[in-house]
């Protein structure tokens, strides 16, 4: 526990037999559970996350691969049925060990310190200034940032990032929404929560590089612009439908 309350971590993973041992073994003692779930994976992810994590959490398999956002979900749903306490932090931490161990207590805590509903990691904040991030994915990063930004109408600076956290509340509402399950699903979710009208925080963490394997193609780049083009139109729909039955209601 930290500061009381129940931090879970979810662990999306996909043929990381490699790396999904350290991500597991380096998480810091305050972790309560973690859940593993193996999207489908073919090269023995899912036993190695099991002894991993010996006693510490549970590992779940899709049989065939659904996207990490549909993995992300199945684990939400996990961690949403484990407590009814909703100052519990729920954090999502990728098995690719892109992400420090060591940023995850700055992550989770303004959760469970009812600092906000959803915290959102900011690798272009850290002191390292993501200088280990590749300048394709920098650059990519900014631009769907501000893409992401002007369609939501709340500002974001690290859209792309999937070190994050949530309150079991505000989970309970988001996972009422379609879940969409591939690439993408970051600024879909960011959507959800602004026209929910959820508190975001933005913390730096620390951009790693090391080993892992980039499964994000050309076509995922077109089909993350589409996705941030709709939530522009819903959340231009959600404000004309305010509006409209703001006016409604003055009305004598």
């Amino acid at each position: 526990m930290l500061h009381q309350k129940p931090v879970f971590v979810v662990v999306p993973a996909r043929d990381e037999f490699p790396r999904i041992h350290r991500v597991i073994s380096q998480l810091p003692a305050f972790v309560d559970a973690v859940v593993v779930v193996d999207d489908g994976s073919v090269d023995g992810t899912h036993a190695r996350a099991r002894s991993a994590l010996a006693g510490r959490g549970v590992a779940v398999r899709n049989e065939v691969a659904l996207g990490v956002g549909a993995a992300i979900a199945r684990g939400y749903r996990i961690c949403a049925d484990y407590t009814d306490v909703s100052e519990a932090a729920i954090a999502v931490m990728a098995g690719d060990d892109q992400m420090d161990p060591g940023d995850l207590e700055a992550v989770v805590t303004p959760i469970v310190r009812g600092e906000c509903s959803y915290v959102k990691g900011n690798r272009f904040a850290h002191a390292d200034g993501a200088s280990a991030m590749p300048w394709d994915r920098k650059l990519g990063g900014h631009f769907f940032s501000r893409a992401t930004s002007i369609a939501i109408g709340q500002p974001v600076h690290d859209s792309q990032c999937g070190f994050t956290a949530i309150s079991r509340e505000c989970l309970v509402r988001l996972l009422s929404q379609p879940f969409w399950p591939s690439f993408g699903y970051p600024n879909v979710v960011l959507g959800d929560l602004a026209r929910m009208g959820a508190r975001v925080k933005e913390v730096p963490v620390r951009a790693v590089y090391a080993d892992e394997v980039s499964r994000l193609r050309a076509k995922h780049v077109f089909a993350i612009a589409g996705l941030i083009a709709r939530e522009a139109w819903k959340t231009h729909c959600t404000i004309h439908a305010t509006q409209g039955a703001a006016g409604v209601a003055s009305r004598p």
